[in-house]
């Protein structure tokens, strides 16, 4: 019995008891949540070192670290820095996207040691499996695609994005309007050329049920992925990605009604402003179901700052409603990132789904930023390290400039290294006190 399957029968899953704690929500609006697919919980059956949490609405944003090899670089033992880095800096979920090296042997080595939420693209998988036998992914067999779904399921995998979005009509649609970038989604360039060499629809359209029917098996929740997504802003919101989104709507319907949970992935690139529509009509074509977004990327212009460019629009995507932020690295367009980058990644958009959490009005959401105010007024700065997003980066700044001001013979607990004596927020306290300056 699925998670899904369970809460419509109104029962209280170990697995829901353990997402509600850690977000401290009430465990019975936790279960109506994705008994009405509103929110999600991913968590297989074969995933025993699990700490669940749920995504969806009402709920804190969660946050997606993407690692993974490629085939000019492949280290398992890198993949799992990378890994630790992602956990170390508070992801909540974590994406193989291997294309590189034994890709059974280095998924099954993460999830063994991830407790986070765990997702894959298992047709990364079958592409490499043709490469290698000199074969393109045009000649991919669709049974042996589902060959590769059922092996990511069985080995505990929480999430898998499939491109079940990409039919005939989107790509027809792609092709006819014309695009600046074309298909930058791997999953998806793949499908839209197997639909146009072998003329024939999508696998993973056409054979939904048996899709619905693996992911039911070992309880995987379907990331329905965005294969048409914008890869700049000049294609944000075309015909093609809109014409998928709806495709995904109906699909999530099929998957509520087999027992399976479901989100829906979205853009992308995208100009500021249109992602706020972007999330409503997700929202209202895919009946409320999470929505999972890469970014957005909100400029086209900032290679080795994407991080940044991603926590604008992610920010605003999940103020508007997107539950689910993939994070971006600097490394983003250039190259693999290194475990560094995967940090700098997951804070970024950690910082984005906190102010949108503050601004949703999320209980307990301020309570910690009021307490810095607090700690800031009283110039603690142990206690704003022990408040701050990223703690180790906090002291790690502190320390440099405390000896830098020990060098100079200044006392370095009573103020930082920018105002020194100036420092406001001391002036202020002694003045309103009514103390004299020092």
């Amino acid at each position: 019995m699925t998670q899904l399957e369970a809460v419509r029968e109104g029962r209280i899953t170990d697995v829901l008891k353990a997402a509600a704690a850690r977000d401290a929500v009430d465990v019975s609006r936790l279960r109506d949540l994705v008994a009405s697919g509103r929110a999600v919980v991913p968590a297989n059956v074969g995933h025993t070192n699990l700490a669940p949490v749920a995504i969806g609405e009402g709920l804190p944003v969660k946050i997606n670290a993407n690692i993974g090899t490629s085939p000019e670089r492949a280290c398992v033992e890198e993949e799992a820095a990378k890994l630790r880095a992602a956990l170390d800096a508070g992801a909540h979920a974590v994406m193989d996207l291997s294309t590189g090296g034994d890709l059974h042997a280095i998924r099954r080595e993460l999830i063994a040691q991830c407790p986070a939420v765990f997702g894959t693209v298992p047709i990364y998988e079958v592409a490499v499996e043709l490469g290698r036998q000199g074969r393109h992914i045009t000649e991919m067999e669709p049974d042996h695609l589902f060959g590769v779904i059922e092996r990511h399921a069985q080995d505990g995998v929480d999430f898998i994005t499939v491109h079940c979005g990409v039919v005939r009509d989107s790509v027809a649609r792609l092709q006819a309007e014309g695009r600046t970038c074309d298909i930058v989604s791997r999953g998806g360039a793949f499908l839209a050329a197997w639909v146009l060499a072998n003329e024939q629809e999508n696998p993973l359209y056409s054979r939904y049920d048996d899709l619905l029917e693996i992911c039911r098996q070992y309880d995987v929740t379907l990331s329905l992925g965005d294969g048409l997504r914008p890869g700049c802003l000049a294609d944000a919101t075309d015909r093609a990605q809109v014409q998928e989104t709806i495709v995904l709507g109906e699909l999530v319907d099929r998957a509520r009604a087999a027992g399976v949970q479901a989100m829906v992935e979205g853009p992308g690139h995208m100009p500021l402003d249109q992602i706020e529509a972007n999330v409503r009509l997700e929202k209202r074509l895919c009946h409320g179901a999470p929505f999972y977004v890469l970014g957005p990327i909100v400029t086209d212009l900032a290679p080795g700052y994407d991080h940044i460019s991603g926590a604008i629009g992610g920010a605003l995507a999940a103020w508007a409603g997107a539950d689910f932020l993939c994070y971006v690295t600097p490394a983003e367009h250039l190259g693999l990132p290194t475990p560094a980058d995967v940090r700098q990644g997951v804070i970024a958009s950690r910082i984005a789904g906190h102010a949108a959490d503050i601004a949703r009005g999320l209980p307990g959401a301020r309570e910690q930023d009021d307490a810095m105010g607090k700690a800031r007024r009283a110039r603690d700065w142990e206690r704003q390290a022990e408040l701050a997003l990223d703690p180790e980066a906090v002291r790690a700044s502190r320390a440099v400039r405390e000896a830098l001001r020990r060098d100079a013979g200044q006392d370095p607990e009573d103020a930082c290294s920018m105002c020194g004596r100036f420092c406001s927020v001391r002036i202020a306290a002694q003045a309103l006190r009514g103390e004299a300056l020092e």
